[in-house]
């Protein structure tokens, strides 16, 4: 019995070692998250600093591609609330065979911002995309297609019960991603949407340097230019934001 249980014991570490090797690593999922959170300042309509948050979840297979960005910034002065701002972005796409990395896609963008120009916009957008760029270091998308955008502007002493504005827009996006170094990323999208009654450009620019496994430090800016705005208010927006991130898939 004790010569038994001493060969189980001596042949059982070999026997895993051969089934799971030293260098194995888990296959890569299709789901990744990042969530993240930390400082920011605000410039034109609101000028403030306080925190912020931000959740994205991506389910990426091999024909389809699912994406849900929630985003959050709240401050505060010594009187009272300065800023209150909630996005909510979602698009899913799918995958065109036939050689070419190409898709089509639905999207909707909505926020609620209590301080600024338009304290609601609403944004459903439908086109085509192409990674022009897709390799492990560079990668860039354009995407293109019409949309439906809905918005309505803040009260004003010159406007007190204002009416909302429904415009049908051409969404224009391009998305661009450089890995710098191992552990350095560039991030930045440009957004353009034209309407007939108004229109609107948006960068969103950030830098992610990796601390250690999943941790990283991220430097990113939001900048907004909506062409026609309530009197009294400003036509650019900025947000910059210096936020602890979280990567896991």
């Amino acid at each position: 019995m004790f010569r038994a249980i001493a060969v189980l014991f001596l042949t059982f570490p070999l026997s895993a070692l051969a089934l799971v090797p030293p260098d194995y690593q888990e296959p890569p999922s299709d789901f990744t998250a990042e969530i993240e959170a930390g400082f920011q300042l605000n410039t034109g309509n609101t000028e403030s600093s306080s925190f912020n948050g931000r959740t994205k979840l991506v389910y990426d297979t091999e024909k389809t591609k699912q994406e849900g960005t929630v985003k959050a910034y709240f401050a505060t002065d010594d009187e009272k609330t300065t800023s209150e701002k909630y996005d909510i972005q979602l698009q899913s796409s799918y995958k065109l065979s036939g050689g070419f990395d190409g898709y089509v896609f639905g999207r909707g963008d909505f926020t609620l911002d209590r301080y600024g120009s338009y304290t609601q916009i609403s944004t459903v957008s439908t086109g085509y995309g192409f990674d022009v760029i897709s390799d492990h270091s560079t990668k860039l998308s354009l995407e293109v297609g019409p949309g439906y955008r809905y918005n309505m502007p803040i009260e004003t002493e010159a406007e007190p019960d204002p009416e909302p504005n429904r415009d049908v827009i051409l969404r224009t996006a391009v998305k661009f991603e450089q890995k710098l170094q191992e552990y350095t990323s560039l991030n930045a999208d440009l957004t353009a949407e034209a309407g007939e009654d108004n229109s609107t450009l948006t960068l969103d620019m950030n830098y992610k340097n990796t601390l250690f496994q999943d941790w990283a430090f991220k430097i990113g800016v939001n900048i907004k230019y909506t062409d026609v705005v309530p009197e009294g208010t400003k036509q650019t927006d900025t947000i910059t934001t210096f936020n602890l991130l979280y990567t896991f898939q």
